[in-house]
């Protein structure tokens, strides 16, 4: 649900202040707030959205979103899943996609699910299902031997990139469910990165590819 509320919006040291010129001077357009108006905006959004009503800036999202969404495995209630959905709505996924338990740490997301449409499914078979009436490909994102590297791998256009938990990865279950595997080149002495790390990289090169 889409609500307005901004008591718990992280505020930042920059911002902006009260619309110049008091409420005669506001826009006369429904997608500004007159609350923000009145104080001013201090939440982590882009300049073009700022004043703009919670419910507003979802709707213009919804215009603009990327075809690729993200899924993450929740069997460990992983710190990262909060990261990770931040980092879709900084690249403007479709769609997170939490399997497993329906709870996970949002301090992570800095609220930013509020501007992601987040959906549950209850285990693997359910997420594939869905994957499969959707007709979306499913990429699962792990180091695991017969993976290719992320940048000379077929990344589709129309696809769910799916993450597992910080350690042991994605179980054999969504292994055996995806399309391909992929991985991250790395270069140094660690097997894995961080899991939200990661994420970022992959969507990333989806963007540098088809946004």
């Amino acid at each position: 649900m889409v609500t307005d509320a901004t008591a718990d919006e992280p505020t930042l040291p920059v911002g902006v202040g009260p619309w110049p010129g008091g409420p005669q001077a506001w826009p006369d357009d429904p997608r500004y707030d007159p609350e923000l108006l009145a104080n001013g905006d201090a939440r982590n959004v882009v300049d073009e959205f700022r004043y703009w009503t919670l419910a507003a800036i979802v709707a213009e999202l919804d215009g603009r979103r990327h075809p690729f969404h993200v899924a993450i495995e929740n069997w460990q209630h992983d710190m990262n899943i909060g990261s990770i959905v931040r980092s879709a709505n900084a690249f403007l996924a479709a769609e997170v996609h939490i399997i497993g338990r329906r709870r996970w740490n949002r301090r992570g997301a800095m609220v930013t699910d509020r501007y992601q449409h987040v959906r549950h499914h209850e285990d693997v078979a359910a997420f594939a299902a869905w994957a499969r009436e959707a007709e979306l490909p499913i990429v699962a994102v792990d180091n695991v031997p017969g993976s290719v590297a992320v940048d000379e791998a077929d990344l589709p256009e129309r696809c769910v990139l799916l993450f597992g938990q910080e350690g042991p990865g994605l179980s054999d279950e969504a292994l055996a469910a995806a399309s391909g595997v992929v991985e991250i080149t790395q270069y140094g002495s660690t097997r894995s990165i961080n899991a939200s790390a990661a994420a970022a990289v992959v969507m990333y090169e989806w963007c540098r590819r088809w946004a």
